[in-house]
């Protein structure tokens, strides 16, 4: 069982054999404060949006705005983390091996079969085309459909819901092709 939890135990030697960018995710969580920022503008799909969500400018007005983009950078982030792994094929030959023994050694079988897979296989699908397919594949099989099931419970319209989807299939797009080809 021991062995079994060890990856619990992994987390720095992880992300330094994973070599996670956090600075290309860092730079992907500003795509969607960026594109908020056009989206939303009441030239584009900013009157629709405030109409069908019942926000009306006077309580924007009120809204503690420099929280608000602090928080939502702070959830992009977030969001970028986790588009890592479904941009980036590479990650899963870590996740298949981190509880076989030697893992983390760059000395051992699993190192070495880790280091020679990553030098002939490490750069294959890591193009900004490839991410923005997954990207655009996580906003309509997962983003989406979780809106969707909130907005009709909220009793919201086709819509608000077309809105804000929209608005994550684009951003993930985007954040997903900067992640895969730059990461």
């Amino acid at each position: 069982m021991k062995n079994r939890l060890r990856f619990l135990y992994l987390p720095k030697q992880i992300f330094k054999i994973m070599q996670l960018n956090f600075l290309i995710t860092a730079l992907a969580a500003l795509v969607p404060l960026v594109m908020g920022f056009i989206w939303y503008n009441p030239k584009v799909l900013g009157n629709t949006w405030m109409r069908e969500s019942g926000l009306t400018q006077e309580r924007a007005r009120e809204a503690n705005m420099p929280l608000i983009m602090f928080l939502g950078y702070v959830f992009a982030f977030m969001v970028a983390l986790a588009l890592n792994f479904a941009v980036i094929h590479q990650y899963h030959v870590y996740s298949i091996l981190i509880a076989e023994p030697g893992f983390g050694d760059p000395n051992s079988a699993v190192g070495k079969l880790v280091t020679d897979f990553m030098a002939k296989y490490g750069q294959n699908y890591r193009t900004f085309k490839h991410g923005a397919l997954h990207g655009t594949m996580t906003g309509v099989l997962m983003i989406s459909p979780i809106i969707a099931n909130s907005a009709l419970f909220e009793r919201r319209s086709f819509k608000y819901i077309a809105i804000n989807a929209g608005y994550w299939i684009i951003n993930l797009a985007i954040m997903g092709g900067v992640i895969s080809a730059f990461a």
